[in-house]
């Protein structure tokens, strides 16, 4: 289990408004109100648990691991919005520790940013033993050699997008396995030339990527919906055509009508 109050013991349930707000107030790391943030969190753990949720989709996370590619050894979390008060973020955040449990990263591997954070809710991730990114990346993240997961569900396609281009070459993505909206979703939704115009690395790579999607489960049809498990074979991506990888030019999304991100600085 992952420290710093992870461990479930014997915490009381409480019942559970859908959209339930956070209570008034900020304190100490592990204080009163950050208990209470995590009590909700491991009765978020308990229910993906006793649900089986968890477990069928422990299936779909196995998947890249039984590739050849070395497991995550470390993660990187974005977009994961108010946990403190929003349940499905809350879900969002038990699978993600019970996901680290499973491939065995340490909590302290595992680094998130959201720019919504509260600082409770940040004060509950830092007694998880999870760390915080200093400033927006904007997606930007190269693996840098090391194998990476990122966990990003429900994220804009432009974090995707700029994400690849940071690791645009068959080496690095090698390396990657991103948990988040479906890349067969996105590219059946979008008019081709809107994702070769706005999010050309995501239309570059489509042919090179092994998607799995997470199960459905009625309990969690908006909290984990359009999510899938995705890696990227090196041969695969050695097959594609050379041209691919010299172009890599800086995605700027100028002409882009919807950009769902938030830019450094704003």
């Amino acid at each position: 289990a992952a420290a710093g109050g992870w461990r479930a013991g014997r915490a009381r349930r409480r019942r559970r408004r859908r959209g339930e707000e956070e209570e008034e107030g900020e304190d100490e790391e592990g204080g009163p109100a950050t208990e209470a943030v995590l009590r909700r969190l491991r009765e978020a753990r308990d229910d993906l648990l006793s649900s089986g949720f968890w477990a069928a989709s422990a299936e779909a996370v196995r998947a890249p691991l039984s590739a050849p590619a070395e497991p995550p050894a470390r993660c990187v979390c974005y977009g994961l919005g108010r946990f403190g008060r929003c349940p499905a973020a809350r879900y969002q955040l038990a699978f993600l520790l019970l996901l680290l449990d499973e491939l065995r990263v340490p909590p302290a591997r595992c680094a998130l940013f959201d720019p919504a954070f509260s600082a409770r809710e940040a004060a509950a991730l830092r007694a998880l033993g999870l760390c915080l990114l200093a400033e927006n990346e904007e997606g930007k993240h190269g693996v840098e050699g090391a194998a990476t997961l990122f966990y990003m569900v429900h994220c804009g396609k432009a974090l995707y997008n700029n994400l690849l281009w940071s690791n645009w070459s068959p080496a690095a993505l090698s390396k990657l396995v991103i948990i988040g909206n479906s890349f067969r979703g996105i590219e059946e939704r979008l008019l081709s030339r809107i994702l070769e115009r706005d999010y050309s690395y995501i239309a570059k790579v489509l042919k090179g990527v092994e998607e799995v999607a997470l199960p459905s489960h009625p309990r969690y049809l908006d909290t984990f919906n359009d999510t899938s498990v995705h890696w990227f074979p090196l041969d695969k991506l050695q097959e594609l055509s050379p041209e691919v990888w010299d172009f890599v030019e800086e995605p700027m999304y100028q002409d882009c009508e919807d950009l769902e991100i938030i830019r450094k600085g704003e």
